[in-house]
């Protein structure tokens, strides 16, 4: 029987030694496992997905981005129609003011003529004439002194009150611009 075991025994050994061997050559074999696990892993940079779960995705951006867009343009239009509405005013202020402008300066060249001229006649008359009739013509002169001032006066007022009406008109057809705009609008 102790033959039988040494067998046994020499055969165990055997076994020993070759699994031994096999784990050595495996160990050396898995060593560079945890290496290999990260340099074989896919990354996956883009993914494929179906179309179904793109077109979701695009509706629901569409959806919540459409109100926002909106709104944006709302403010858009409303800003430009704002400037537009500012620069036709702004128009119409300078040509108010360059009507002004050159009308007063025909009215000043006028004034001026016409009150030179006639100074000129009334002083000739006054200097040429004898002490009595030159202290009548001087209350005449005085008298239509009064009288060129007054219509100096009225002529101004008939400007301001044809600058205010122009200024008015302009005004009615700005809103009736922007009333058509609005219903056009809406």
């Amino acid at each position: 029987m102790a033959y039988a075991l040494s067998s046994c025994v020499s055969s165990l050994q055997s076994s020993i030694s070759l699994l031994s061997s096999s784990i050595a050559i495996l160990d050396s074999g898995v060593s560079d496992f945890p290496r290999l696990v990260r340099v074989l892993q896919t990354t996956r940079h883009f993914e494929l997905l179906p179309s179904d779960v793109i077109t979701r995705a695009q509706t629901s951006l569409l959806a919540s981005l459409t109100p926002e867009l909106a709104t944006l343009f709302a403010r858009v239009e409303s800003r430009v129609d704002r400037l537009e509405r500012r620069e036709q005013s702004l128009v119409a202020k300078y040509e108010l003011q360059e009507g002004r402008l050159s009308a007063s300066s025909r009215l000043t060249g006028r004034t001026i003529g016409v009150g030179d001229g006639d100074e000129d006649e009334e002083d000739g008359n006054t200097i040429g004439d004898g002490d009595e009739e030159g202290e009548g013509k001087g209350e005449e002169t005085v008298e239509q002194g009064r009288e060129q001032l007054r219509l100096k006066q009225m002529r101004q007022k008939k400007e301001r009150l044809r600058y205010a009406v122009e200024r008015l008109t302009l005004q009615v057809q700005q809103r009736e611009r922007q009333l058509r705009k609005s219903v056009a609008a809406q």
